[in-house]
């Protein structure tokens, strides 16, 4: 696996040796997995310390549920959800924090509080002058390929070449990112598990994150809890396990593994600490030496 550093103001995230461990909090009321849990700010501020502490290398705070049919929150609630806790968990954990956003203005309040990447999951589709933004502060961004949006993303997507089709819509958006400032070294790039893919499309997605590896920058993969793991594990019964069940946290831990063997150099997570054992295993497995 190729390495890189992405070094900025006070940070600096070494990639590929060790895996990246993206620690997810969710401060809204209707996200699948945890929609209101983090809601209140003290219980937000102990639980991204608590993430740290137990591996986390970022924290992605967002304000806006991104699930199937979730509908869009205007951006002066979303700066409320998200910039106070930004502002003071900034000042109390030694890691970058990320703000999950397609709204420049969101993305501009955040940076200002303190975060220092944009993980947007329009990849600057939904707004366009986030791409002003990124080159402004010369933050890390990460660049999401969705197809439709989180409103009608998962009805019926079809590709005709799914690993085609995706490396070239991210050759088109780093280009773009690119002409707008942004410095190559700092795009990372995200094949967006299940945001407008099939359980195929998200399994192929993982197997073949190869595909996208010349395109030479870091590759993050977010499939945490989703409805793709939890559908498959159903088995014949009528109805999926809960998000929050052992048995989806299992699953996703298998999804981890496989996506970090096949490329990823930051995984998106809910469950830092059962992450960090499998990502510590994986990590020695693929780089133990041939002959040791």
């Amino acid at each position: 696996m190729k390495q890189y550093t992405i070094s900025w103001n006070n940070h600096r995230l070494g990639l590929g040796e060790k895996t990246c461990i993206m620690g997810i909090l969710n401060v809204t009321p209707d996200s699948f997995s945890d929609g209101g849990r983090f809601s209140d700010p003290d219980v937000a501020l102990a639980r991204g310390e608590k993430m740290v502490e137990d591996g986390a290398g970022i924290i992605d705070i967002g304000g806006e549920s991104t699930r199937p049919f979730s509908e869009a929150v205007s951006e002066e609630e979303e700066t409320r959800r998200v910039v106070p806790i930004i502002e003071k968990l900034a000042r109390r954990i030694p890691v970058p924090i990320s703000v999950d956003t397609n709204k420049s203005g969101v993305a501009r309040r955040a940076i200002e509080a303190g975060a220092a990447i944009i993980n947007d999951i329009s990849a600057f589709r939904m707004d366009p002058d986030m791409v002003g933004v990124a080159a402004k502060y010369q933050v890390p961004v990460v660049l999401m390929h969705m197809k439709g949006t989180p409103d009608n993303m998962q009805v019926a997507p079809e590709y005709g070449d799914l690993l085609g089709d995706i490396r070239g819509f991210f050759e088109a958006v780093i280009a773009q990112a690119v002409n707008g400032g942004v410095k190559r070294s700092n795009i990372i790039i995200d094949p967006g598990i299940g945001f407008g893919k099939t359980i195929a499309h998200n399994l192929c997605l993982i197997n073949r994150l190869d595909a996208f590896e010349a395109l030479d920058v870091p590759i993050l993969v977010g499939s945490s809890r989703k409805a793709f793991i939890r559908n498959i594990l159903k088995g014949e019964g009528p109805e999926a396990p809960d998000a929050m069940s052992p048995i989806v946290g299992t699953g996703t831990q298998a999804t981890v593994a496989a996506s970090v063997l096949r490329g990823a150099h930051i995984v998106r997570v809910h469950d830092v600490a059962g992450t960090r054992a499998t990502v510590n295993l994986i990590d020695a497995i693929r780089n133990v030496p041939d002959t040791p």
